[in-house]
This record gives C-alpha cells, structure tokens and sequence, in this order.
C-alpha cells in the first residue's frame, strides 16, 4: 500500500523491542509498568501492548474510557475531576490519584467501594530541562507539597504518587527518589502501593536499566509492605518506533533556501515548537554540513511554524519525501486541525511487514469538532 502524506507510521517491531526492554524491568525488579496514555495513545497497537505491559495510565475520564478497552490496570489521575465524571472514573479504574486533600475529602466516600485511592504528592526534587515540564516549580498546581501534607486523612489512601521527571535517565529518578523518601518514606510503612510517576526514559539508549532494576529492588526492600512498585512511562513506549512522513509541496528562496512541507509543527507536531527541538530527519545534517542545506516550513500561517533547517546530499524536488523521527510520542494525542489542514493518516507497520491503515482523517472530522 502507497503511504500517502502526510502520515505517522508506527513500527511494530521496534514498538515490541521497547516493550520488551519494558518487560525485563518488570519482571527483574518485580513493579509494574502502565504505558501514560498522555504520550502514546495509539489504540490500534493495544493488543501488542497488552502483552507486555500491566495497564495504563489515564489523565481523565475519556482517556481512562480508552485505557480501559483493554482488561489491565487502569489507572486515573487529574489535577481535579469533575462532580460529574467522578462515579465513571471510579467505575473504570484500578486506582483513583487524588492531587489534593480537597479532592480527596470531597470525593473518597464515593471512590473507595470501587477503586484503590492514591494521593500525588510534590517531592520538591526535578530535573525537568525546561520550566514548561517541572512539576516541582513554585507554586506548582501538581501534587501535594509537604507543607499541606495531612497524615491523618490518609485513612483511605492506600499510595502515593509522585512524578517529576521528563525524557530522562536513571540518575535523575534516584535524585527525585531520595528527595520523595526523604519528605514521605515516614508515611510508606502504611501504604500498599507507591507509582514513581513517568519520564523514565528506559528505552533510551544510555538509559541504565540495571541501575533501574537495581533502585526499584532496594526501595522494595527498605518498605517490605509495598505490594506493587508502579512506573508509568509514556515515551519509552513509543521511543523511535514511529515517523511522520511528508511532502514537498515548494521550494522558495527567501535568502535561503525553504521547502514548505504538508505538514506542521504547529498542528502535527507540538512539541517541537513547545520544548523547542530539532527533530531528526532521516538521511539530513546540520545546517551545512551536507552540500543542500534548507530550512523545513509547516503549511500553517503561522510565521513561526518551522521545523528547523537541515542539509541534504542531493537538493531537494517538489515531490520529494521527508521523514521525521520519533514522531509516535506526543504527537497523535496533541495534535490539531488548526487552519483546516488534514490530520495524519495513522498507519500500522506489522512485523510481518504488512502495511495497515488505522486511521484516515477526513474533512467531516474537523468540521465536527465545530458548531
């Protein structure tokens, strides 16, 4: 089947070599990993994730309704839920995660019949590379600081929740791990459960999974009454097992050379202008150091929707394709249809080679979204 822009493309095979990195935490280290369905959300590939992994991590009612799709954990936290949403949610999830003692005094009479009850709370440690990510900022609005801590209503918790990494290694969980242990290990010896958040870049390459393996097996041994070690990855799910292929649609000449491509930052991939970073192009440089260097534009009108420039051996054609890595991860859960430009196909590369659309998106779908 011709894959016809602008497309995601997810790769079967290098999605199960994650989720088997994924697996070997698990299994080594005895805890358990729920893929965070705010990173990677690609339903069409459950079933390949269900294999691996112990559940899913929701942010909210309708993706918790998504996670559970699927018979695993379901687990559901938000800043606040709603009056409205909150029976539903407890219906559908393994363990509620309340992120104040309002919420939880509020709400845990009608949440504890049906599911586990967590509270998140603030470690005050992160190494988050940008302010935009770090939960741990003043006045964050994310997780219970120490100073509002309230030991004596955790009558219905049964364990806390803390996350504070983003796209990072080992050795910046066990800093954030220390600092949670050091404000809330008084309070673990009455707690079943413990989730160390996601940002785990475990399949990374330079991530130390042993070192992992080895952090999670010396915390179950300092709370020998923790049942299950949670970690809830979204990323390194889907780390490097997909692309966005586009489309040159011109090439103009503005004191450099632009190609303006069929796709968007702005729209398709978010995160590039939110972080920011440079994605990497298959077969591209840095600027200059292949012969043909331009710079990589979105079909918005938005002045700023560039991905970045890049140079290439032969000079780039209208036509031509450009296929941008690791586009599986904070890219289909983010995107829009601003200016009214077509969503990415989603499609499915299976390890047996075969080509699978899962989803294309049509004009009636971004009229639908308005009144």
């Amino acid at each position: 089947m011709e894959i016809k822009t602008p497309a995601y493309v997810i790769e079967e095979n290098l999605l199960e070599k994650n989720l088997k990195i994924l697996d070997r935490v698990q299994k080594e280290a005895n805890a358990k990993i729920l893929v965070a369905l705010k990173g990677y959300a690609t339903w069409s590939t459950f079933d390949l994730l269900e294999k691996y992994l112990s559940g899913a991590t929701a942010s909210g009612l309708w993706e918790a309704k998504l996670a559970n799709m699927k018979p695993w954990e379901v687990h559901t936290y938000c800043p606040a839920f709603k009056e409205s949403e909150i029976d539903e949610v407890a219906d559908i999830s393994h363990t509620v995660v309340f992120n104040s003692f309002n919420q939880l005094e509020r709400f845990e009479d009608r949440v504890k019949e049906k599911s586990l009850i967590g509270l998140r709370v603030n470690p005050g440690v992160s190494s988050s590379p940008v302010p935009l990510y770090d939960p741990c900022a003043p006045f964050s609005r994310l997780g219970v600081p120490k100073a509002n801590f309230k030991a004596d209503k955790l009558k219905n918790v049964s364990g806390l929740h803390f996350h504070a990494l983003c796209e990072q290694l080992d050795t910046a969980l066990e800093k954030t791990l220390e600092g949670f242990e050091k404000l809330y290990g008084e309070y673990l010896k009455d707690m079943q459960w413990v989730n160390f958040g996601g940002g785990h870049h475990i399949t990374r390459e330079g991530y130390d999974v042993d070192h992992l393996i080895e952090m999670i097996k010396e915390f179950r041994n300092r709370y020998p009454n923790i049942k299950d070690v949670y970690l809830e990855p979204g990323e390194a799910v889907g780390l490097n097992a997909g692309y966005l292929m586009a489309e040159v649609l011109d090439i103009i000449d503005n004191g450099m050379k632009i190609a303006i491509l069929d796709t968007s930052a702005e729209a398709h991939m978010p995160d590039v202008l939110a972080m920011p970073y440079r994605p990497v192009v298959r077969g591209a440089g840095e600027p200059n150091e292949k012969k043909y260097t331009y710079r990589l534009g979105g079909v918005t009108c938005l002045a700023g929707d560039v991905i970045g420039d890049y140079s290439f051996d032969e000079p780039l054609q209208i036509g031509d394709k450009i296929i941008f890595e690791d586009m599986a991860i904070y890219t289909m859960v983010k995107n829009t249809a601003f200016n009214g430009i077509k969503l990415p196909d989603i499609i499915i590369k299976r390890k047996d080679g075969s080509v699978y659309k899962a989803r294309e998106f049509h004009y009636e779908d971004f009229k639908n979204r308005l009144s």
